[in-house]
């Protein structure tokens, strides 16, 4: 059973990785574009408040895959919300 536990604990490390890397598309689109106008920004402050909750209870559960997965989805959407901002402003 431990095994079974270890190879899913993997593939979700793994599927964190993956998630935090399809926020870059969306970012690289907005970065060379210089326009946001198809960029929803309730849903990515929606998106940051779950991967923050998904942070504290990793944090609080010691699931340190969890923890460290939502601070990298966090990072990327983040520079997806910064350049929409940004773009939104001018």
């Amino acid at each position: 059973m431990n095994d079974f536990r270890q190879i899913i604990a993997t593939f979700f490390g793994i599927s964190l990785l993956i998630n935090a890397g399809l926020f870059l598309p969306q970012a690289w689109k907005v970065w060379r574009s210089k326009s946001s106008q198809h960029i929803s920004l309730v849903t990515f402050v929606g998106f940051h408040i779950i991967q923050t909750l998904g942070m504290l209870h990793g944090y609080y559960q010691r699931d340190f895959s969890l923890f460290w997965g939502m601070v990298i989805n966090n990072v990327t959407c983040g520079f997806v919300t910064v350049l929409a901002l940004k773009y939104r402003r001018q």
